[in-house]
């Protein structure tokens, strides 16, 4: 038993000998253990105030610079506005007085007129009727202002070569608001053809024919201005770039100056229903419907009448269309002129307008 407790006692020496020899270095260390930790950087700010006290005033100075920025802002908007205002009013101004060369040009032409009888007025077109009577003969005048080159245009009779029909069929088949008898004409076949050079649509109907027998070439180029005279050369009138036109005689006024009218036109017939188209220097168009009874030239207007007329209106250039019993004026859906046929002649060719 003795041998059995003396076997136990060194079993437990053995294993508590390194507990008690870790708790003898500890007890009698001389030297203390010391764990470095850096905790300087975690303390606190002595000057917290002071960086408190620049942050105010960097505060305060940025809002000062926001204050004079806004006031600043105001001040440029204030005078953009101002600016603005001012120069909207300088376009206004510059607008007015643009115009004031047209308008008083437009009262010149308007006051050797008269007051219009009747208006129609569009985004497209300006039209203006009034009546004439100088005491030889009476006639109706239409002033026309397009706005675009597509408010004027020409159609044939049925929209067939060889057709006809009168200007008021025209007129209602087209939609216009107002028409007149266009060019000369040639029947063959039972058709009804119109005279020498035709075009439609910026193409020759039946070719380009050179001028002979005083015979004019009268319509619109593209850009919508009234184009006309006397052509030898298909070059000469293609440099013109016309959109529509037909022909007939004689020219009355070329660039302001009245043409010597041929014999044979001022007597054949003298007098007689007339239809003439011309243009102002601005472009404006004028048309003259002059009314009479009948073919045989007692009466209705002489070439002449008409020529010094629109001269003296300051027309410059002037073409003299069929006249007779073709002669014929439409405004909003009525005949104005009275056919010298009791009725209207249909016709191959019709200048139509377009509100």
């Amino acid at each position: 038993m003795t041998i059995r407790v003396k076997k136990i006692n060194r079993l437990l020496m053995l294993a508590t000998a390194p507990f008690a020899g870790l708790l003898f270095v500890l007890l009698f260390q001389s030297n203390q253990v010391a764990v470095p930790l850096e905790i300087q950087k975690y303390a606190p700010v002595s000057h917290l105030s002071d960086q408190s006290q620049q942050i105010l005033t960097h505060l305060d100075e940025a809002e000062k610079v926001a204050v004079q920025t806004s006031s600043s802002i105001e001040r440029t908007t204030k005078l953009y506005n101002q600016t603005t205002s001012t120069m909207s009013r300088i376009v206004q101004t510059a607008s007015v007085q643009a115009n004031k060369p047209e308008q008083i040009y437009n009262k010149r032409i308007t006051s050797k007129l008269g007051a219009a009888s009747e208006k129609v007025n569009s985004n497209r077109i300006n039209i203006e009727l009034y009546r004439l009577n100088p005491g030889t003969y009476k006639a109706y005048a239409m002033k026309i202002k397009l706005k675009e080159p597509s408010a004027m245009n020409m159609t044939l009779g049925k929209d067939s070569f060889g057709g006809s029909e009168t200007t008021l069929t025209a007129v209602q088949r087209s939609g216009a608001i107002a028409g007149i008898n266009a060019g000369g004409f040639a029947d063959g076949g039972g058709k009804r053809y119109p005279l020498s050079t035709t075009v439609l649509n910026g193409k020759y109907l039946n070719g380009f024919q050179s001028t002979f027998k005083d015979l004019f070439f009268v319509g619109m180029n593209k850009s919508g201005q009234l184009i006309g005279g006397k052509f030898t050369s298909k070059a000469n009138l293609d440099a013109l770039d016309p959109s529509f036109g037909a022909s007939f005689v004689p020219v009355l006024i070329q660039n302001g100056k009245k043409v010597p009218i041929p014999a044979k036109w001022k007597a054949s017939p003298l007098r007689a229903p007339r239809t003439v188209i011309g243009k102002y220097k601005d472009d404006q168009i004028i048309v003259i419907v002059a009314d009479g009874y009948n073919e045989n030239g007692s009466s209705g207007a002489t070439l002449v009448e008409l020529q010094n007329k629109l001269s003296k209106m300051g027309v410059v250039d002037a073409y003299n269309l069929d006249g007779g019993g073709s002669t014929s004026l439409i405004l909003n859906g009525r005949v104005i002129n009275h056919p010298s046929d009791g009725s209207l002649r249909p016709v191959p060719t019709h200048f139509l307008f377009f509100k």
